[in-house]
């Protein structure tokens, strides 16, 4: 399967399961939005390895034959509503939101004048916003054991050539609006 297939195949499932989250307060505006979803996802995604996508695409389809909504999950994770979804994985998604969180302090002091999605730390958020190392938490959680060690692997090849996953990922974003808004 090429990259771009198994990218299309996780955005699909990853969309089906965000648009079943049930919201307290109704639907969120993110799942309103499929195109942009699937650009910020896809970007994401651009810079993962065959085989830690091949690994996600797996757990994917392993929770949705359990009837379980990864989405679903990563969200009440995020707001505090359940405990760990993988207890045994904790000190592996530290190392990586570290990772995570550096790499965008780095793309915040490269790029002053891009406006990042979320605050990067949670003691930079207000009360009622999902700081970005909060939401690495939640989803890396809903990873199996082998993709979060595929992932990390992954984030360790793109640190040793110098690359920022970060800025990698808004790179691929930001080409593929500019692709559709162009269409």
């Amino acid at each position: 399967m090429t990259t771009e297939h198994l990218i299309s195949r996780i955005v699909d499932l990853e969309w089906e399961m965000l648009s079943g989250v049930k919201n307290r307060d109704g639907k969120a505006p993110c799942q309103e939005d499929p195109r942009t979803f699937r650009i910020i996802r896809s970007g994401g995604f651009m810079v993962w390895s065959t085989d830690t996508l091949e690994s996600y695409l797996a757990d994917l389809e392993a929770a949705r034959d359990a009837g379980r909504n990864l989405m679903t999950e990563k969200y009440a994770r995020m707001e505090g509503l359940i405990g760990p979804i993988n207890p045994d994985a904790l000190a592996l998604i530290e190392e990586i939101v570290r990772r995570e969180c550096k790499w965008a302090e780095e793309f915040r002091q490269r790029y002053p004048q891009v406006r990042m999605g979320r605050p990067i730390y949670a003691s930079e958020a207000p009360p009622s916003v999902v700081a970005a190392e909060t939401y690495s938490r939640g989803e890396l959680e809903t990873y199996s054991m082998r993709t979060l060690e595929l992932y990390r692997r992954d984030n360790q090849e793109l640190e040793a050539r110098g690359q920022n996953r970060i800025e990698l990922a808004a790179l691929h974003m930001s080409k593929s609006a500019a692709e559709k808004r162009d269409r």
